[in-house]
């Protein structure tokens, strides 16, 4: 349910532009790394695979699951919660992941593990990732697949007054954006290793999306 309603809200809200690298028979079972810059991403992600017919789980903040009628839904589709402030939160968020992934689920990360503080709308490249990508790859032996976005931030970026402003103006500015997934690789060497070699992935499908989302897209400096 959410899959479809991000795909008809991303299709008010913007022209979304989706490309691949992934042969479809990879997906399942597969983990889906992608670059986070906006509130709006992740039904701008859901969307894009939505299209290639993907209903990916995903993990996200434990917040998300007190929002009336969406937290109910996140429960139903088997979405991960991951609990802030808890020490034990991340273990807990990777093995439910890695049964997800045994079971032939597909499951979306984002490596970076939080959003960016940027003001404006320009695109920034990926940031540092944290471990739990290299760690769920290296538990369950799942391919990566690198997944990068760009637009995003057009629709929603900044403080609380340029979010409603986005979201007010978006059906009408329409944004471009593109949704890019590279080929699978498989995470080996150390942590720290495994890790950089992910962000490059992620990054080199991030500046595919940026390039086919075309001149709207402005990058930071």
């Amino acid at each position: 349910m959410l899959s479809h309603l991000a795909d008809t809200l991303i299709h008010r809200c913007g022209r979304l532009t989706v490309s691949s690298e992934a042969p479809p028979s990879v997906l399942p079972g597969s983990i889906l790394a992608a670059n986070h810059s906006s509130l709006a991403d992740p039904a701008v992600v859901l969307a894009a695979l939505h299209r290639l017919d993907v209903r990916p789980v995903v993990l996200a903040t434990a917040g998300l699951w007190r929002i009336p009628l969406l937290g109910t839904a996140l429960r139903r589709e088997g979405h991960i919660p991951v609990h802030r402030g808890d020490r034990h939160a991340a273990t807990r968020a990777l093995a439910d992941a890695a049964d997800a992934l045994r079971s032939g689920r597909t499951v979306l990360i984002y490596g970076e593990g939080g959003l960016p503080h940027h003001a404006g709308a320009e695109e920034h490249a990926p940031r540092a990732f944290r471990s739990g990508l290299a760690r769920l790859a290296r538990t369950t032996e799942a391919p990566v697949v690198p997944l990068g976005q760009a637009g995003a931030r057009r629709l929603l970026s900044g403080g609380p007054a340029k979010h409603l402003a986005g979201a007010l103006t978006a059906p009408v500015r329409r944004p471009a954006l593109h949704v890019h997934l590279g080929a699978p690789l498989r995470l080996e060497g150390p942590l720290p290793v495994a890790t950089a070699a992910a962000r490059a992935a992620v990054t080199s499908a991030w500046h595919i999306a940026v390039a086919r989302a075309g001149a709207a897209v402005t990058l930071a400096a």
